[in-house]
Formats: C-alpha cells, structure tokens, sequence
C-alpha cells in the first residue's frame, strides 16, 4: 500500500472519529437545553404563585389582625423563594441554585400551610369570595406547579442517563457538561402542595 493510501485511510478515521464526537456534543447540547426549557416552565408558574400570595396575605391582613407573625413568615418566605427561583432560572444547570430553590420552596411551603392553618380559625375570612377566589387560584398553580417539576424531572433524568452512559461519559466532562439536579422534595412531609382549600 502506498502512503497516499494509509493518509486517506487515516484521515476517513479520524474524520468519522470527529463527526461522532461532535454528534455526542450536539445530543448532550439538545438534552441540556430540553432540561433548561423544562424549569422555564416550573419558573413560570413558581412567578405565578409568588404573585398570587401577596394578594392572598392583603386580602388576610384585615381579618388576622393578631397574627401578623404568621403574616411576616410567609411574605419573607415569598421573598426568600423568589430570589432563590430566580438564582436557579438564570442557570438551571447548577445544582447548587437548584438546591437553594428546593430548600426555599420547602420554607414557603410551610409559612403557607401554616397561614391556611390559622385562616381556617376565621369563620369570616373563609367565607371572603376574594380569599376563595385566590385560593382556588393557588391551588390550581400548585397544581401545575407539579406537572411542570415532573416534565422538568424527565429532561433532567434522559440528560443524567445519557450523560453518564459510555462513551458519552468520556467527552461529557471536557465538553463541560455536569449532572443536572432533579427538582424532588426530600422530606416527606413536604411532598404535598399547601392546602389552600376552604371548605
């Protein structure tokens, strides 16, 4: 065989070794992305509710004159919630953003239940149609809320899996792809959304 012939040999290899690394890159760019897209739409609707509890707290202030406490807790708990989703939404694909997110969440969640824990010892704040109305509305955002984490979850699992499966393992680390956070509630008493049901 000529040298012209082991060249070209050699190049064909390389040239196939090329494309499927950049096929590997284009794929783990795609899976990114779905993920990224994914807590976009979490982020919309976390807006959403954290829009929806001011109101919710202005239209309680009237009756819970003596439970400003509970008042304060969950506006700072909005506070501390918002700043944490909007650290996570600037980049999804930091673990440590989500982490805070998760665990500013999980303190709004709490200050809520609470508040809906003490609103339901008002017989007339229960009955305000604006309150209803509001709770209603919190409600069916929870709701979505937990269709939005469950298809941000499933983006994050198909990035992770394809991530980590050989030989995409090998070039994800160079390329700079790290391991996306799930978006899970890790204390038990935490995975139910705040009752906001009057009733």
């Amino acid at each position: 065989m000529s040298a012209l012939v082991i060249l070209g040999i050699l190049l064909a290899i390389v040239i196939v070794l090329a494309l499927w690394i950049v096929g590997i890159y284009n794929s783990l760019v795609a899976l990114r992305n779905r993920f990224k897209n994914a807590f976009a739409q979490i982020d919309v609707q976390l807006k959403r509710r954290y829009d929806l509890i001011p109101n919710l707290v202005e239209v309680a202030k009237g009756y819970l004159k003596h439970e400003r406490e509970t008042l304060e807790a969950v506006i700072k708990a909005r506070n501390i919630a918002l700043a944490a989703s909007q650290s996570a939404a600037a980049n999804p694909a930091d673990a440590n953003a989500i982490r805070g997110l998760l665990g500013a969440e999980a303190g709004l969640g709490g200050a809520l239940s609470r508040l809906m824990v003490v609103a339901e010892q008002y017989p007339d704040l229960k009955a305000n149609q604006n309150m209803k109305q509001l709770t209603e509305e919190l409600t069916s955002t929870e709701n979505k809320v937990a269709f939005a984490r469950q298809a941000y979850n499933d983006s994050v699992m198909t990035y992770n899996t394809t991530r980590e499966t050989f030989p995409n393992v090998v070039f994800a680390g160079m390329f700079g792809f790290l391991p996306a956070e799930l978006f899970k509630v890790d204390d038990p008493a935490e995975r139910n959304a705040p009752q906001v049901k009057f009733t």
